[in-house]
């Protein structure tokens, strides 16, 4: 060690059991802003000004910029012309990170706690790009789901399964127009294949905060799909309770939704 120097030790066993029991107290406020401004960067292919940024995420000018300062530094944020996107760094670490490990460890013991609550099938799809996903976790409770269509690492339309439904949902109507197939393929009587009854739902999406599918990929399967969203609003993810039509779409109905909603909540923090 050079002369004059001291190395600071690592932590003690006693303060890793103090940092598991203390995490609100230990959590550094400047890092979560940090990485609410790279989930907003990360909306804005094009980049972004500080300005917008700030009012985007809610943060003031001056700490945003010094962050932003910072994050240009380190090569997780560029910037050309006084607009701001994601680094180098971003990618290169995004490369060597396991895409959802680290993700399903903080998410199923909630998938699990809500699945025995609704005593139904849940499911959590992490996305990959503004309409991909993949179904990353998976919990049921004593009632199993039978169905063929639902197993992790699975695929479905966009337009005639809950978590697309979602997706689209975010997106403007020409982006919509864009990524649906001239022909909206049937894959029971009761799917969506017209434009404008689809229009009409993702309108109603946007509305109410979830989706619905009601035997619309496979008959009398009931789908209810929720938003998850990280700190700046951007979605990340889709919570959905997948159960028979006939138990689902009841007079309890409105109660597991509103349960569904707290789960996506409840997810989201985990993610944090």
């Amino acid at each position: 060690m050079a002369a004059g120097r001291t190395e600071a030790p690592g932590a003690t066993e006693d303060e890793e059991a103090t940092a598991a029991s203390e995490p609100l107290d230990l959590i550094n406020k400047s890092v979560v802003k940090a990485t609410v401004l790279l989930s907003e960067l990360a909306r804005h292919r094009n980049g972004i000004t500080v300005t917008e940024l700030a009012q985007a995420v809610k943060m003031t000018r001056p700490t945003a910029f010094r962050l932003l300062l910072t994050l240009e530094q380190t090569g997780f944020v560029d910037r050309v012309d006084n607009r701001y996107t994601l680094g180098w760094q971003i990618a290169r670490l995004g490369r060597l990170a396991d895409p959802y490990s680290g993700a399903v460890a903080r998410i199923q013991p909630v998938m699990d706690e809500y699945a025995v609550k609704l005593n139904e099938t849940l499911g959590f799809a992490m996305l990959r790009g503004e309409l991909d996903f993949d179904l990353i976790a998976e919990a049921s409770g004593s009632r199993m789901l039978n169905v063929s269509h639902h197993y992790v690492g699975g695929s479905w339309p966009l337009h005639a399964s809950a978590s697309g439904k979602i997706l689209l949902a975010e997106l403007d109507r020409d982006k919509v127009e864009a990524a649906l197939p001239d022909r909206l393929p049937a894959f029971t009587a009761h799917t969506i294949t017209s434009r404008k009854a689809l229009f009409r739902e993702l309108e109603q999406i946007r509305e109410q905060g979830y989706a619905l599918l009601d035997s619309e990929l496979e008959e009398e399967l009931f789908v209810i799909g929720c938003p998850v969203r990280d700190a700046a609003g951007a979605l990340v993810g889709i919570l959905t309770v997948n159960g028979p039509t006939q138990r689902l779409k009841s007079d309890s109905l409105p109660e597991v939704i509103n349960t569904a909603l707290k789960a996506a909540e409840d997810i989201a923090k985990a993610l944090i």
